[in-house]
C-alpha cells in the first residue's frame, strides 16, 4: 500500500495535524510526518516533493498557516496528489492560510480542505489510495455506515427527549 506524507510548515501545526495522524492510523494507512518550510527550507521542500513517489508515497498532505505556500511548492515538484490544510493562525482567523492554499495557478492543482481540516485531509487521502486498494474501499464503506448509524442513534435519542406527547 502506498503511504501518505504529512508535511507541516512548523511544529506549531502538529496539534491540528494529529487529527490526520489518528485518521490514517484508524485505516491502517502508513504515513511519514515531516516539518519542512516552504520559506525557511525551500531546498528540503523541493527534495521531499521530488522524491516522494520513489519513496512509496501516493498522496502528500501539506499543512501551513499564514503565507501558506507549502502545498503549492510541493505540488509544483510532483505528480502526486497534494492536499492542503490551511492552519488557523493569529492573523485573519486562518482566511489568509485558506486563500494562500486554495488559490493555485493553472497547472498546479492543490486539493484544499477546511481551515484546520486535518481529519478530512486524511479521509481524502484514504479515498485517493482506495482506488487501488480493495481493503481501503471496504474500510471506507464501513466508516460511512458507522457515521450513518451514529446519526440515526442521535436522532432517535433527541426525538425521544423532545417529542411532545399528548395527554
Amino acid at each position: 500500500m502506498k503511504k501518505v506524507i504529512i508535511v507541516m510548515g512548523s511544529d506549531s501545526d502538529l496539534q491540528v495535524m494529529e487529527g490526520a495522524v489518528r485518521t490514517l492510523r484508524s485505516f491502517s494507512v502508513p504515513f511519514d510526518v515531516r516539518i519542512v518550510s516552504a520559506h525557511r527550507t525551500p531546498s528540503a521542500a523541493e527534495e521531499l516533493s521530488k522524491t516522494a513517489e520513489e519513496k512509496g508515497a501516493g498522496v502528500i498532505i501539506a499543512a501551513a498557516g499564514k503565507a501558506a505556500h507549502l502545498a503549492g511548492v510541493l505540488a509544483a515538484n510532483t505528480i502526486l496528489p497534494v492536499i492542503g490544510v490551511p492552519i488557523k493562525s493569529s492573523t485573519m482567523d486562518g482566511m489568509d492560510s485558506l486563500l494562500s492554499t486554495v488559490q493555485m495557478p493553472s497547472g498546479v492543482p492543490v486539493a484544499t480542505v477546511a481551515i484546520n481540516g486535518a481529519e478530512n485531509a486524511a479521509l481524502l487521502a484514504v479515498q485517493i489510495l482506495a482506488g487501488n486498494e480493495p481493503s481501503l474501499q471496504q474500510a471506507l464503506r464501513d466508516y460511512k455506515k458507522e457515521m450513518e448509524r451514529k446519526v440515526i442513534e442521535k436522532d432517535e435519542n433527541i426525538r425521544k427527549q423532545y417529542t411532545a406527547t399528548e395527554e
